[in-house]
């Protein structure tokens, strides 16, 4: 009988303060790493591996990203052994009420004035998705938000807009000012041609209605592009 077992750690057999839960307890939510809070929502291991190792093999999908995580599929999750439906929705719910918080925040700003307030407001809704969507928020004269408005959703490379629908939508919200944003699924953020044509395109259309475009965002990757910014408009 040999005196070590050939089988890996469990959580329980390792020191107190080592142990996510207790972790979490003894030195606050942040003395986590990603692996130990996803850990955490995993609960359990396999024979095989730990939740802290599993919760590895899935943060390796993305390299470490969590932001491409959210993206991912509940069978994209399941790829890795021990890993099944339950586990997945857990782990892609927690993502998805991180995203809806930083939405939540966004939307509590009173005035929007720098491109920075517009991809604030914008990137947790757009920012992580697979497809291509282009938006149009719109503003009163002191600068409040009004509405937002998906205006189309598309590919992975590109979306088409309806100008006479944009049009009409700003006229019933009255707007004083509209932003268009867009997101890129790439991670670039540079305009194409067909962004450019299209910006061109609606600041004539609104400005028919006395309506002002303010700023065209693309968002990618964590960045953006601002056209107003750029003295593109």
């Amino acid at each position: 009988m040999t005196p070590y077992s050939t089988l890996p750690f469990t959580i329980k057999q390792w020191a107190e303060d080592d142990r996510p839960r207790e972790k979490f307890l003894l030195k606050g939510r942040q003395a986590l790493s990603d692996a130990e809070l996803i850990a955490i929502l995993l609960s359990t291991g396999t024979r095989e591996q730990s939740a802290v190792d599993l919760a590895k093999q899935i943060l390796a999908l993305t390299r470490n990203s969590l932001t491409d995580l959210g993206k991912l599929s509940v069978d994209d999750l399941k790829v890795v052994k021990g890993i099944g439906e339950a586990k997945s929705i857990s782990i892609l719910a927690a993502l998805e009420l991180g995203r809806r918080r930083k939405q939540e925040e966004a939307t509590q700003l009173t005035r929007l004035i720098t491109s920075k307030d517009f991809y604030d407001l914008m990137e947790p809704i757009i920012g992580d998705l697979p497809h291509e969507e282009f938006w149009v928020i719109t503003l009163n004269r002191a600068h409040k938000m009004t509405a937002r408005y998906r205006l189309s959703h598309g590919g992975v490379s590109s979306t088409v807009v309806d100008i006479k629908l944009l049009c009409r939508y700003a006229v019933q919200q009255l707007a004083a000012s509209i932003v268009l944003v867009h997101n890129h699924p790439s991670g670039s953020t540079q305009p194409s041609d067909p962004d450019r044509l299209i910006t061109r395109k609606i600041k004539d259309a609104v400005n028919l209605f006395d309506i002002h475009l303010i700023d065209h965002l693309i968002i990618g990757n964590k960045e953006f592009f601002s056209f107003s910014d750029s003295e593109m408009l």
